[in-house]
């Protein structure tokens, strides 16, 4: 990984700052653009949580930038309240469960 550039980690940081649920995503919630990133934002609206997606095709600095970011290889990477819960496979199983309900309830 290359070293994170400061504008990139800024603009992550006020994502993740300004929203309480933001899922870095290929695509958007309404058009995800790869089975990982639609599963975790149908889970999340299934479970009737709001989110901001951001969509990190548009922008490969920013693609790049949150795998640096979270030390996290692959996309989506959901955060909650300013934590890094996981991708796809992290959200699934904490959907399965129950974990995830849990944490959107406190």
């Amino acid at each position: 990984m290359t070293d994170l550039d400061e504008g990139v980690k800024s603009r992550i940081e006020k994502e993740i700052s300004s929203n309480d649920v933001v899922l870095f995503m290929k695509g958007t919630p309404v058009f995800p653009q790869c089975g990982f990133s639609s599963m975790v934002s149908q889970v999340l609206s299934h479970i009737g949580v709001e989110f901001k997606g951001v969509d990190v095709l548009s922008e490969p600095t920013l693609r790049d930038g949150i795998k640096s970011f979270s030390d996290w290889p692959t996309i989506p990477q959901l955060y909650v309240k300013g934590e890094f819960i996981g991708g796809c496979d992290i959200v699934k199983e904490m959907y399965e469960n129950g974990e995830l309900q849990e944490l959107f309830n406190k």
